[in-house]
């Protein structure tokens, strides 16, 4: 019984963890393209320094690499465009960047939820 009740518990306050993480929109490929082009976005991927060392979306910053200085990174207008991606659709690790940036303050952050395989697939070009 007294597992059951940490279980539910445990389960309990991480809902409450994820109810309280702030919300992190969606940009679309066709805008993130526009962004890449005229360079107006800080872009993170998360993906790893391997991984990025592969290929990563044109003028993406590798988060991990950074993590430590991405205050640096930002621009001083905390409305300035932030974008996080990782791997696809299924990975999640973008919130570390994404959220790091909305607890410095930045309020216009978003996600690519496509991810570098999704940017691949399309055809659009990385750069290592």
């Amino acid at each position: 019984m007294k597992t059951l009740i940490a279980l539910l518990a445990s389960l309990s306050l991480a809902s409450l963890a994820l109810a309280s993480s702030p919300a992190v929109s969606d940009i679309s490929q066709k805008d993130l393209q526009a962004v890449v082009t005229a360079k107006s976005a800080v872009i993170f991927d998360v993906n790893g320094t391997e991984s990025y060392n592969e290929g990563h979306i044109p003028g993406a910053i590798d988060f991990i690499a950074h993590r430590d200085d991405i205050a640096k990174l930002l621009p001083a207008d905390k409305a300035a465009l932030v974008v996080a991606y990782c791997r696809n659709e299924q990975c999640t690790a973008y919130r570390q960047a994404a959220h790091a940036a909305i607890a410095l303050g930045y309020t216009n952050v978003k996600h690519f939820a496509p991810g570098i395989d999704g940017w691949v697939s399309s055809g659009a070009p990385t750069e290592k």
